[in-house]
């Protein structure tokens, strides 16, 4: 058989290999104007379930639909040419049953073109994850914070403190070894984090972990500072797009009162042309 060529990105298997390399850069997108952005300068790209807080105005991730995972995926599939694409599973596709996840993770990869699904859990996801990549769909495992738990977990706490950082250090191990390519580790003491990287055999992925991490990850939001509702500990704004964007509209509004836009170089010039239905004579 022969393959097709053009595309860049590099294949689970290339992550899997990055252990202990060069550090994996990693951002969300959720639209094709974004993805072009993200695309010349990340490893990964995820489609996360985030989207419903930063681009629908939902209270938390679990009110994220297949149908809306799928649209965005197909929205930021158009904008990679290199970046790997990763996206994530919502609440409620995939915790039942292996065979759900397997249907639901199928439908997403078939539909949007990404390489692999995301899903959280530890342990109790392990058997999930080796029946989806023993069938052939690669999975990046999430563990420590996850947020479609958070009702479970009392809100968004720091998870892996003191005798419960046993507990997310076998998450980690689980997912690794029922095959996952690569692991989140979110919002975690950072000598936790230090130690799950050192003792599991994929690469870790950071959000509120450790620089030890072999990757970093934000949501993109965040970091532009477009989302502005709540800043985390753990984010670094790099822009602060949000408020330039708000002082960009508030120009125009007030250009728009006070007829200074359109200016005569915003404008059409031409010879006059009879109105539709008017008298030309």
């Amino acid at each position: 058989m022969s393959a097709t060529g053009g595309n860049t990105a590099p294949t689970p298997p290339d992550i899997a290999a990055r252990k202990s390399q060069a550090p994996l850069v990693c951002l969300t997108a959720y639209t094709t104007p974004v993805a072009r952005l993200v695309d010349p300068h990340c490893d990964i790209a995820l489609v996360g379930d985030s989207v419903g807080m930063v681009l629908h105005g939902l209270p938390s991730t679990l009110g994220v639909t297949l149908d809306m995972m799928i649209m965005h995926g197909k929205a930021v599939r158009r904008g990679l040419e290199r970046a790997l694409m990763v996206v994530d599973m919502p609440f409620g596709s995939y915790e039942e049953s292996p065979e759900q996840a397997f249907r639901n993770a199928a439908r997403v990869m078939a539909e949007t073109g990404c390489a692999a699904v995301k899903l959280e859990g530890g342990e109790n996801m392990a058997e999930t994850i080796d029946f989806l990549t023993g069938r052939g769909i690669p999975v990046m495992a999430h563990v420590g914070l996850t947020p479609q738990a958070v009702n479970a977990l009392g809100g968004y706490r720091v998870q892996g403190k003191g005798e419960d950082a046993e507990r997310v250090i076998d998450d980690a191990q689980a997912v690794a070894q029922a095959g996952a390519f690569s692991v989140v580790l979110e919002k975690i003491p950072e000598a936790l984090a230090r130690r799950i990287t050192e003792e599991v055999a994929i690469p870790t992925i950071g959000i509120g972990a450790s620089p030890a991490c072999d990757g970093q990850i934000l949501v993109v939001d965040d970091m532009l500072g477009l989302f502005t509702a709540f800043q985390p500990k753990f984010v670094k704004r790099y822009a602060e797009l949000g408020q330039m964007a708000e002082a960009a509209i508030a120009a125009y509004a007030r250009e728009v009162r006070e007829r200074r836009f359109p200016a005569p170089e915003h404008v059409f010039k031409g010879e006059s042309e009879a109105i539709p239905g008017g008298d030309a004579a």
